[in-house]
């Protein structure tokens, strides 16, 4: 991997997780230093992270950690409905499409194993179990998704979203009950995508979306930079995805 590269990667999964907060000052000689490489290619990360929205010049300062608001759920969850649906659609209609050959009847198998862990962790969940696993599966699901959906220029557009949701996921503060249902409603989406069924796959991706919003809304997260740097949770709190 080139440095710039491992520059970005580093940067950019410290931002979504809280570690580099809502206006940090990403200065050159400070982060060059720290991430252990020149100049150069750390101005190319720093570069991709403006082009991702996630830092941004500042007057005086440099380059700075963009602020996060609340008030982006609403737009950012418009556009997630809108892609995540389509993309359980897609995956469920080309399983359903596969009259049992073996690749697809493979997807198909992928997809019933996650409903099958996502029905294991609900109890685990509700119990009050550490949920950094839970979130890793999460992301095997998105990952699942991305790939089966058929659809490069969708999965790209949910690879960048995913990264807004992520800081805005980290300030809320979930429950187990909240968590445990999360769960299910994850194992609801990959048994429909599983069972070959586009419309209950979307049905299902929409109603998790929604709760999952509503959820996100009535977290009590502040919407002053300020504030939500004081009120990050540690890295592995992360909310419902």
């Amino acid at each position: 991997m080139r440095a710039s590269d491992r520059a970005y990667t580093a940067l950019r999964e410290e931002i979504i997780d809280g570690s580099l907060a809502p206006g940090a000052v990403l200065g050159e000689v400070e982060q060059s230093r720290r991430l252990g490489l020149s100049r150069t290619p750390l101005r190319e990360a720093l570069a991709r992270l403006v082009s991702d929205g996630l830092a941004e010049p500042a007057a005086g300062r440099g380059i700075v950690v963009t602020a996060v608001s609340l008030e982006e759920a609403a737009p950012l969850f418009d556009l997630r409905i809108a892609l995540e649906t389509l993309a359980a659609r897609r995956t469920a209609e080309r399983i359903a499409r596969s009259d049992g050959t073996s690749g697809a009847r493979g997807g198909a198998d992928a997809f019933a194993a996650l409903a099958d862990r996502f029905a294991q962790a609900r109890g685990l969940l509700a119990a009050g179990t550490d949920p950094t696993a839970y979130y890793a599966l999460t992301r095997e699901l998105d990952a699942a998704l991305d790939t089966a959906c058929g659809n490069a220029y969708l999965a790209e557009s949910l690879r960048g979203l995913r990264l807004h949701l992520g800081r805005l996921r980290r300030l809320a503060r979930n429950s187990p009950d909240r968590l445990a249902d999360s769960a299910r409603e994850h194992a609801d989406i990959a048994r429909a995508i599983a069972s070959g069924d586009p419309e209950l796959a979307a049905a299902s991706t929409l109603v998790h979306l929604r709760r999952a919003l509503a959820h996100l809304q009535g977290a009590g997260i502040p919407t002053d930079s300020t504030a939500l740097a004081a009120s990050a949770e540690p890295a592995h709190q992360e909310a419902t995805a």
